[in-house]
C-alpha cells in the first residue's frame, strides 16, 4: 500500500522485475491478483504515465525505425521530426515552451530528433510526457544519458511535481534518489524483500556483492606502440550546428582516456568518427592505427580492430536473436549474424558466456534478457574479436551500482590482462574503471575542449 502523498522507489538488481512491476501498476500486462487506485475513500481511475527506459525514433512517415547511423549522416535529417514537430503531437505549444525552458531545450527546439544528443533525447522523452499532466507518473531510468546539470533539473522537477500532487514511482539506484522520495521496495527474483521509509534503505538493502573471480578467455596482447588515434584540427558541423571545433587529440596505444562533456558536447559525435559510423570523417584530419581517415581501408577494416559497446548499440540491435548470435555478430561488425563461424569462433563465443556467467542464456533471444545482462551480452561481443580498441559509450548507464561496478571490474581486468586502448563516456565520474588515466573534456559552450591527467581533475574547469 502506498499512501497519498508518498513517493516511491523501485530498486533491486537486474533481473529482479522493477519494469515488469511497473507495467502492472499501468495495467499494460496480465496478472493475477488486484490493484486498485482509492481517492477519496473510493476506487478511481487515475491518469498514469509511464516514461520507458528506451525510446525509439520513426522516420517522418512513421512507417519505419531510425537506423543506428542515421543521426550521424546529416543528409538524411529530412527524414525525421524536429523536437518540437515531436512534442507538438502530444501537447500544446505554450506548455511545451514551458518544459522546453525549464531542460535548457530552447535552442534545440527546431533540431531533428535524429541530431540531438542521447541526453537531449530523454529530456524530450520525459517532456513528451509530462505533457499528459498525470496523476501518477512511472519513470524507468529516467537519469540515464543525462549530465550532472540535466539530472539536478530533473530532481527539480520530480520534487516540484510530488509537491503538487502527483504521485511520483522511480525505477533508479540509490544514489539517483530526488528528495521528494518517501519509500523504497527492494525486488529480488521477482519477490518483495523489503519496503519501508527510504531512510531505513542503507540497514535493509543489501549493498555488497561478491564479483566471482574468473579467468579471462585468451586475448592476444599485441606489441604495437605510438599513436593509435590521431585527430589534428577536427571539426564537424551539421547545418549551423557546429558539434566539435577544431580538435587536436592523440591516444598512443594502450592508454585509457575518459571522454566527458554535457548533453550535445559532441562525445557520441567523436566517438562515430574513431568507430567509421561517421561520414564525415573521410573529409577530416584523422589518422587510425597510423593510416589517415579515406586513405584506402574499408569501413570493416577498421572497425575489425575495435570493440564498441553502447546501450543506443543495443538499442537498435534486433532483439529477436539470441544471446549466442549476438556475440558471435561482433566478428564481423554486423547487427546479426550471417556468417557460419568456425569451430574456434564457436568456443571462443561459448568462453565469454562463461566468463560472463550467461552460459544458461546462450540459446534465449535478446528480449528475454534483463538490461543489466543485455550489456554484458553487448560488452561481450565487443570483445570477442580481441580489438586493439575498446570503445564504450555510457557502458553502465541505466544499470544498478552492483552491475556497474561489475562492469568497471571487468574493463579493469581486460585492461590489465590485454593491454588494451581504452575510450570510456560518462557522465559519472565516480563510475569509472581505475585504468582510467586521461581525460578529454569537450564543452559544447564555447566549443573548446580540455585534456588532462588524471591526477589533474580537480584542477579542471567544468
Amino acid at each position: 500500500t502506498l499512501h497519498r502523498g508518498n513517493h516511491l522507489a523501485l530498486m533491486g538488481p537486474a533481473a529482479s522485475g522493477k519494469t515488469l512491476l511497473a507495467n502492472v501498476l499501468c495495467g499494460n500486462v496480465f496478472f493475477n491478483g488486484m490493484v486498485s487506485f482509492i481517492k477519496d475513500g473510493v476506487i478511481s481511475k487515475p491518469k498514469i504515465t509511464f516514461v520507458p527506459a528506451v525510446q525509439r525514433l520513426k522516420n517522418l512517415s512513421n512507417t519505419s525505425e531510425l537506423y543506428y547511423q542515421q543521426r550521424f549522416n546529416s543528409a538524411d535529417a529530412e527524414d525525421s521530426l524536429t523536437l518540437k514537430q515531436q512534442l507538438l503531437q502530444k501537447g500544446d505549444e505554450q506548455k511545451i515552451d514551458f518544459w522546453l525552458n525549464k531542460f535548457q531545450l530552447t535552442h534545440r527546439a527546431n533540431s531533428p530528433l535524429i541530431q540531438l544528443s542521447n541526453g537531449e533525447l530523454k529530456k524530450t522523452q520525459i517532456i513528451g510526457y509530462l505533457l499528459s499532466a498525470p496523476d501518477i507518473l512511472i519513470l524507468d531510468n529516467a537519469f540515464t544519458g543525462l549530465d550532472i546539470n540535466s539530472r539536478k533539473t530533473l530532481h527539480l522537477v520530480l520534487n516540484e511535481l510530488a509537491a503538487t500532487g502527483t504521485t511520483i514511482i522511480l525505477i533508479a539506484d540509490a544514489h539517483e534518489l530526488p528528495c521528494c522520495i518517501t519509500h523504497f521496495i527492494t525486488l529480488e527474483e521477482g519477490s518483495m524483500k523489503a519496503y519501508a521509509p527510504i531512510e531505513l534503505y542503507e540497514s535493509t538493502s543489501q549493498q555488497e556483492n561478491i564479483i566471482e573471480e574468473k579467468q579471462i578467455p585468451s586475448f592476444e596482447r599485441n606489441g604495437l606502440r605510438g599513436p593509435i588515434i590521431q585527430m589534428k584540427g577536427v571539426n564537424i558541423k551539421y547545418g549551423e550546428k557546429q558539434i566539435l571545433s577544431n580538435i587536436h587529440w592523440e591516444v598512443m596505444h594502450g592508454e585509457c582516456w575518459q571522454v566527458k562533456g554535457a548533453n550535445g558536447a559532441g562525445k557520441s559525435t567523436l566517438l562515430s568518427l574513431i568507430t567509421a559510423d561517421n561520414p564525415q570523417s573521410y573529409s577530416q584530419p584523422l589518422y587510425l592505427f597510423g593510416k589517415k581517415r579515406g586513405s584506402g581501408e574499408s569501413i570493416w577494416d577498421i572497425k575489425k580492430k575495435i570493440g564498441f559497446v553502447s546501450p543506443e548499440l543495443q538499442n537498435y540491435f534486433d532483439p529477436s536473436i539470441t544471446v549466442f548470435q549476438t556475440i558471435a555478430s561482433g566478428y564481423f561488425d554486423t547487427m546479426g549474424l550471417y556468417r557460419k563461424l568456425s569451430e574456434k569462433q564457436k568456443q571462443k563465443v561459448m568462453d565469454w558466456l562463461t566468463y560472463f556467467s550467461l552460459s544458461q542464456y546462450a540459446d534465449n533471444r535478446l528480449t528475454e534478457l534483463s538490461s543489466g545482462n543485455k550489456r554484458l551480452v553487448f560488452i561481450a561481443r565487443a570483445l570477442v574479436k580481441e580489438p586493439l580498441i575498446l570503445a564504450m559509450d555510457e557502458p553502465c548507464q541505466g544499470l544498478d551500482n552492483i552491475r556497474t561496478q561489475q562492469i568497471l571490474k571487468i574493463v579493469d581486468e581486460v585492461f590489465e590482462k590485454t593491454g588494451v586502448t581504452v575510450i570510456f563516456i560518462s557522465h559519472y565520474d565516480e563510475d569509472l574503471p581505475n585504468c582510467i588515466e586521461k581525460i578529454l573534456n569537450l564543452q559544447n559552450k564555447s566549443n573548446n575542449y580540455i585534456i588532462k591527467n588524471k591526477k589533474d581533475i580537480s584542477l579542471q574547469a567544468i
